[in-house]
C-alpha cells in the first residue's frame, strides 16, 4: 500500500463534508421524516452527550474518508485514473452498493420501516458521493 497518493487534507475536508451533508439531510430536508421513522422526539435529541456523539462520528467518518482515498490512491494506477467524476461515481456505488444496503439488511431484521432504511441509506449514498467528489477532484 502506498500512502504518497493520499492528500490528507483532501481526506479532512471529505471527512467534513459528511457534517455538512448530514446537517442538510437530518435538518431541513428529511429531519421530521427520520425523527419519526426513528422514533426520535426533540427531547431525546437534547439529552444526547453531543460532545461525545459528533466526536466519535468525527473519528468514524475521518476512518471512512480515508478507507475511500486508500481504494482511490492506494496503487499507483489509481491516482492515474481518479477524477472527480469517477470518484463521484466510486463514491456514489461505495455509499449505495454497499452501506445502503448493509443498513437495509440490518434494518429488515431489526423491523424498521422502508422510511428509515430510505431516509438513513440515502444519506450515506450522497455523503460517500460528494466525499467521492472531494477526493477525486483534490489530488
Amino acid at each position: 500500500m502506498d500512502f504518497s497518493n493520499i492528500n490528507l487534507w483532501a481526506v479532512l475536508v471529505a471527512t467534513l463534508s459528511t457534517f455538512v451533508v448530514g446537517w442538510l439531510w437530518y435538518g431541513p430536508l428529511f429531519g421530521k421524516a427520520w425523527m419519526s421513522a426513528a422514533g426520535i422526539t426533540e427531547e431525546k435529541i437534547q439529552e444526547g452527550n453531543m460532545a461525545k456523539i459528533f466526536g466519535l462520528a468525527f473519528i468514524f467518518e475521518l476512518i471512512m474518508a480515508f478507507n475511500l482515498a486508500m481504494f482511490f490512491y492506494g496503487s499507483p494506477e489509481g491516482a492515474e485514473m481518479i477524477t472527480a467524476g469517477t470518484g463521484a461515481f466510486y463514491g456514489f456505488l461505495t455509499g449505495f452498493g454497499w452501506v445502503f444496503f448493509a443498513l437495509a439488511v440490518n434494518s429488515l431484521y431489526e423491523q424498521k420501516s422502508w422510511k428509515y432504511i430510505f431516509v438513513n441509506g440515502g444519506y450515506w449514498t450522497v455523503a460517500f458521493t460528494v466525499m467521492g467528489l472531494i477526493l477525486g477532484a483534490w489530488k
